[in-house]
């Protein structure tokens, strides 16, 4: 029996109503302020969806379009204008950025409660503490996906391929939080298919795409596909969508799936952290 198709993109609209709902009787806006460094056409398309998303919404976002040689320092100093502005409650700056400035120097200036990504040193080690302030948006849709199938996570076994500080090595504390028994594979984990034909819950983010084959995947597994490449002008995932959920139980389509629900996850964040600046007046 073909795996039930998890429509993020239907769970995210719900998500989003249920915000504008709130932002209406809101005397302040949530605002978000979006930064984008040099012209890639992939960084682009999201940076544009996730400006749409939250002027529809009804939240007030500020978008800067800088050019790829601007100075590191240049740049360092629009993110601290940013962190003083009291009209600016989240900062996301659209990776990757040019190679000649340092990714972590820059996400690391962005103030924790304004880091609506969730990717500073101290939104990462809260997450490992079980102390979350704001989680990572990515890991954060992971988890609701899952949960919305109705599968009691605890005692299960994860399987995440992907070890990134984005998307990993997050989801893995958000799910041992909830008492899975997490594996972490990664480009060198020997015998990949060992591991994920275990899981219960297996969660494809390693950015290969179609890396995820029917033989590697337990039958009545849920599969939430991370992944988005772009091959021969289309977008496709970590896994081999087709064939896969022919054996699945639960499964993610990209795109429609992992996206439309990181956007929607971005703009709770967004609400929190304005709730948390309300806070610490």
């Amino acid at each position: 029996m073909p795996a039930k198709i998890i429509d993020g993109k239907k769970i995210a609209e719900k998500i989003l109503n249920s915000l504008k709902s709130k932002v209406k009787s809101l005397k302040q806006k949530p605002g978000l302020a979006l930064v984008l460094v040099g012209n890639n056409p992939a960084s682009e398309i999201y940076v544009n969806f996730k400006e749409k998303t939250c002027k529809d919404v009804g939240f007030y976002c500020e978008r800067f379009n800088l050019d790829k040689n601007i100075g590191e320092l240049d740049l360092l100093n629009l993110v601290n204008n940013l962190n003083q502005k009291t009209n600016i409650h989240g900062i996301l700056v659209q990776l990757p950025l040019p190679k000649l400035i340092d990714k972590k120097l820059i996400v690391n200036s962005i103030l924790p409660h304004k880091d609506v990504d969730g990717f500073t040193p101290l939104n990462l080690g809260n997450l490992v503490t079980e102390n979350t302030i704001l989680a990572p948006a990515t890991a954060r849709a992971v988890l609701h996906l899952i949960e919305s199938t109705g599968i009691k996570i605890e005692g299960k076994n994860v399987v995440i391929v992907g070890r990134s500080n984005i998307v990993g090595k997050p989801t893995a504390m958000m799910l041992l939080e909830k008492n899975a028994t997490v594996t972490i594979c990664h480009s060198k984990t020997r015998n990949l298919a060992e591991h994920t034909k275990k899981a219960d819950i297996l969660v494809a983010a390693a950015g290969k795409p179609k890396l995820i084959t029917k033989s590697m995947v337990k039958e009545g597994a849920v599969v939430i596909d991370v992944g988005i490449n772009r091959v021969d002008g289309k977008i496709i995932g970590d896994v081999d969508f087709v064939n896969v959920k022919e054996v699945a139980g639960y499964i993610t389509p990209v795109p429609g799936g992992v996206g439309p629900m990181t956007i929607a996850m971005l703009l709770e964040n967004t609400l929190k952290a304005m709730e948390l600046a309300q806070k610490f007046k």
